[in-house]
């Protein structure tokens, strides 16, 4: 069972905090460069085992709220760079506008109203959607409805709702991705693959694991395949797999985890960069704020490959149990890297046209020979 869980998100201009139940914290940053790696060669059948490109869509199962938006019913709107709540308050007696205190800030916001001299909780949002500009927030009463307008900082951004919730994260963090697939990456494989199915059916991604394509197409198990060919023959395989999906839109990818996964290579990493990755990482940290300054340390020095990935995810223990809201957490951490960065779509997006070439994150022009001895003169 896992302790309490918080996470601390550090980016270009963003942070937020996601109280739930396992303990886990998040950092986003930039990568070093990504070394080249020249095309392996392997057999076709692991190439063939990789799964077509697909658009399927599942629907969410119920949602996990981080932080529940109200104990009543609601209307919300999102429409030119601003949403818009409607409160039903005809039943609870509120004489006027003085009886209502809307408390809101850039990321939260608390409504409170005074009914038969009790002061009533309407709605109290912990983490919103994003961030509002809190100075300009407009409240008022129309006939039976309290009426409570925010100004997003964000414009373009479409919010699903007024919550940060799964629901919410699930349906918009689509708009952002654009496409563009995510690998997740880290020291277990079951671990993995477990969040990497849960964010697939969440947000309607199709679902890839590594190690399931390379048992299918050698019809044995991985562990029997390093016992018997070693670590390196695996890795060199699973790059290979990941060559093949680096091609592919709209999957979610968990790949092998320990010496055996082509992510604990520093030179395996060419694929790996054509999709937004979250490197899952078990700490002993053990409060948030020791979490992020481990996960700094370990991008700064670069001690291990996984400090490649986009983002990290800090988790205090493991739990089958507490999977979604690991889930949740990488989303969330995704949305901030994607607001922070808006061009890092379009440039995944570039690097995947340009061949995955292995000049992550410093693209060359067309043509360039990852070999050649030539300076860079990036695009």
């Amino acid at each position: 069972m896992m302790a309490a869980m918080s996470i601390a998100a550090t980016a270009t201009c963003c942070s937020s905090s996601f109280p739930a139940n396992p303990s886990q914290h998040i950092a986003t940053y930039s990568r070093a460069p990504g070394l080249p790696l020249p095309r392996p060669a392997w057999r076709r059948s692991l190439l063939a085992a990789s799964p077509p490109a697909s658009r399927l869509r599942l629907l969410p199962r119920t949602s996990l709220s981080a932080s529940p938006a109200a104990a009543h019913d609601y209307e919300f709107t999102d429409t030119n760079g601003e949403v818009e709540l409607r409160l039903d308050i005809g039943k609870l007696g509120i004489e006027s506008s003085r009886d209502v205190f809307v408390d809101v800030d850039d990321m939260s916001l608390l409504i409170r109203a005074k009914s038969d001299g009790t002061l009533r909780t309407l709605m109290n949002v912990g983490t919103l959607f994003d961030r509002v500009k809190s100075s300009e927030t407009i409240w008022f009463i129309d006939e039976d409805q309290l009426v409570v307008n925010l100004k997003k900082v964000e414009q373009e951004l479409k919010w699903p709702d007024i919550d940060e919730s799964w629901k919410s994260l699930t349906a918009g963090i689509t708009q952002l991705l654009t496409g563009i697939s995510v690998h997740i990456v880290g020291d277990s494989t079951d671990i993995n693959e477990a969040v990497a199915k849960e964010i697939a059916e969440g947000i309607g991604y199709l679902p890839v694991c590594t190690s399931e394509l390379l048992e299918s197409a050698t019809q044995k198990s991985v562990d029997t395949w390093a016992a018997s060919e070693g670590a390196d023959s695996v890795a060199e395989a699973e790059c290979v797999v990941l060559e093949s999906l680096s091609s592919h839109v709209r999957t979610v990818v968990a790949t092998l985890g320990g010496k055996q996964g082509a992510a604990s290579r520093f030179d395996k990493w060419q694929y790996l960069h054509s999709g937004f990755t979250v490197w899952l990482s078990v700490s002993d940290a053990g409060d948030e704020a020791s979490a992020k300054e481990e996960a700094r340390r370990s991008v700064s020095t670069g001690s291990v490959a996984y400090a490649k990935a986009d983002v990290v995810v800090k988790l205090g223990g493991w739990d089958p149990e507490y999977t979604r809201a690991v889930a949740q957490g990488c989303l969330v951490a995704l949305k901030q890297l994607t607001l922070a960065d808006k061009k890092l779509a379009g440039k995944k997006s570039l690097y995947i046209r340009l061949g995955c070439r292995g000049d992550w994150p410093n693209i060359e022009p067309p043509g360039w020979d990852p070999q050649s001895d030539a300076p860079p003169t990036n695009i």
